[in-house]
């Protein structure tokens, strides 16, 4: 029986974890890889652009560096929600691009097991926006994160291959 004991601990050491940032948005909890957040701060003062996206709420200035901001609710396709003292700016790094992401709140820090994130579920007709920046479903014991492709947060990749035919 303790011989058992020690196998599972033994197997469970052995498959690698990941770590997410795990933050509250539109009543669900979202985590988006640790490697690409480099700190969270409060929301600040933003200074709005002129005829962009209307979740690009605009830009902040964060210890010299001018980074924009978008608002992950509105990205999501929801209904703006008013701003607290719990809303907060997660600032990611992709790639070469810093952006921050408003987000309800933050929830911490989760371990997340490989073998325990799964793929989306692909439903047809699925009309959930946020769904397309989903690359997969964490269990985190009996709960669920939607774990949050950064890259195609940041960049529409369907804009984006469109501009390219365009182009052509």
């Amino acid at each position: 029986m303790e011989d058992d004991v020690l196998d599972a601990q033994a197997r469970e050491q052995e498959v690698p974890k990941k770590q997410f940032m795990t933050f509250r948005c539109c009543n669900e909890i979202y985590g988006i890889s640790l490697k690409n957040v480099n700190e969270i701060i409060g929301l600040t003062q933003y200074t709005s652009i002129p005829e962009t996206e209307d979740y690009i709420k605009g830009l902040i200035n964060l210890r010299g560096k001018v980074i924009p901001v978008i608002d992950v609710r509105i990205r999501f396709g929801k209904e703006p929600l008013e701003y607290n003292d719990r809303t907060s700016v997660i600032v990611i790094q992709v790639r070469e691009t810093i952006i921050g992401l408003i987000v309800d709140g933050i929830e911490g820090v989760a371990d997340i097991r490989e073998d325990e994130i799964l793929p989306p579920p692909s439903v047809n007709n699925m009309k959930i926006q946020s769904q397309k920046y989903v690359y997969g479903i964490g269990k985190v014991n009996s709960e669920v994160r939607l774990l949050l492709d950064p890259d195609k947060l940041i960049h529409d990749t369907e804009e984006e291959e469109f501009d390219e035919q365009e182009e052509e």
